[in-house]
């Protein structure tokens, strides 16, 4: 052998060190990468309540990573169906803060967990001061949670070093006149922070109302909240755009855009667009420059495209995914928009989209084995990280 022949040959054997150490270098970090997307799913098991994590892959696809006790319990409301809280927010992931906030229906109280990655560590669980908690909603350091018994009632708190302190003097009534479990259609479904964080936008179902209250400096809200009428019938999810304009799903079968003006009032910007053939849009998520709503009568989802100005266009009558597992009631999505997850309590099942730019989904798969009660009563609240 040459001494040329040697050095090529040692050559190689050092490239291909230098690969495989580099290989080994970044296998670690490419683990680590994925470890940090997540999917959480609340039980809302009223003996037990339980968030179930998942593990998401490159592709989208979930793989249950561990089941975690909140420390207390779920309920049902009055004449629910498969939506046992009928709400919007019940599980909401605080990527600020890394934080994820469940409530305990059944318990009166609010859980906050660590997240890391899949990997949940319970901190805190606290009283939300009022009953039947169904609903989180937050902005910068601020949270708000949404009891849904009795008269109704919003209270806030601060996060601090990845801790909840509450707000003083930041509880309001609603005055709704509800029971103390109140009926599925008269509760309230959601409290959603502006983008700001500067008012609370709260839907009301059969009373017809999104419910705003302006926060002052201090984060209580105004005296009384500014009653205006929504544009189409059982307001019930909430969410914003890019721009700040107000997105609500209406039950009845329908999307309406607003702007919020100074002093808590909504302007209308497109009225009650239809689902088209689709029933009971409950729940939604906005994703870019589109809107998702999951229609639970018609096991399906439907997509509006949202204009500059919040102008509201459906984009395909017979929906953009015809079918879902059974009973789809909630919506996720990633923070990179690639990824779309819609709960099933019917069938206990998450199902798994990706979004493409236009906005259409694409069935990647499902997952499944989440409880179902009495036949009927799913899981409550999904979020994504």
């Amino acid at each position: 052998m040459t001494r040329h022949s040697r050095e090529r040959r040692v050559s190689a054997a050092v490239l291909a060190t230098m690969t495989a150490a580099a290989a080994l270098a970044l296998a670690p970090a490419a683990v680590a990468d994925t470890a940090q997307h997540a999917v959480f799913v609340q039980t809302n098991d009223p003996t037990a309540n339980t968030v179930v994590t998942y593990t998401r892959d490159g592709n989208g696809g979930l793989h249950e990573a561990g089941r975690y006790p909140t420390g207390g319990r779920g309920t049902t409301l009055g004449g629910a169906g498969p939506d046992a809280l009928s709400s919007q927010g019940a599980l909401t992931y605080d990527a600020g803060h890394q934080l994820l906030y469940a409530v305990n229906g059944g318990s009166d109280t609010l859980t906050v967990f660590a997240v890391s990655g899949a990997h949940l560590t319970r901190l805190q669980t606290l009283p939300t001061g009022g009953a039947v908690p169904v609903s989180v909603g937050f902005a910068h350091d601020r949270v708000y949670v949404l009891d849904a018994g009795g008269e109704g009632a919003v209270t806030g708190f601060r996060v601090h070093d990845r801790r909840l302190t509450p707000i003083p003097g930041s509880t309001r009534g609603l005055g709704l006149g509800n029971a103390p479990l109140p009926d599925a259609l008269s509760a309230p479904s959601q409290v959603a922070l502006t983008p700001d964080g500067a008012d609370l936008v709260i839907t009301t179902k059969t009373h017809n109302t999104l419910q705003v209250f302006p926060l002052d400096a201090a984060a209580r809200p105004s005296a009384r909240p500014v009653a205006n009428p929504s544009a189409g019938m059982i307001p019930y999810a909430v969410g914003f755009d890019r721009r700040g304009h107000v997105l609500v799903t209406e039950a009845t079968g329908s999307e309406s855009s607003y702007a919020l003006t100074a002093g808590g009032r909504l302007e209308t910007l497109s009225a009650a667009v239809a689902t088209g053939e689709q029933g009971a849009p409950c729940w939604s998520v906005v994703v870019g420059a589109t809107v998702y709503t999951a229609n639970t009568n018609s096991d399906s989802i439907t997509a509006f495209r949202i204009g500059h100005d919040g102008g509201l266009t459906l984009t395909d009558p017979s929906a953009i995914a015809a079918t879902t597992d059974p009973a789809p009631i909630d919506l996720a999505a990633t923070g990179d928009g690639r990824f779309l997850y819609q709960l099933s309590a019917g069938a206990g099942a998450v199902d798994e989209y990706s979004v493409a730019r236009d906005g259409s989904l694409h069935r990647i798969g499902s997952v499944t084995g989440l409880p179902v009660f009495d036949g009927k009563t799913g899981p409550q609240g999904i979020a994504a990280s």
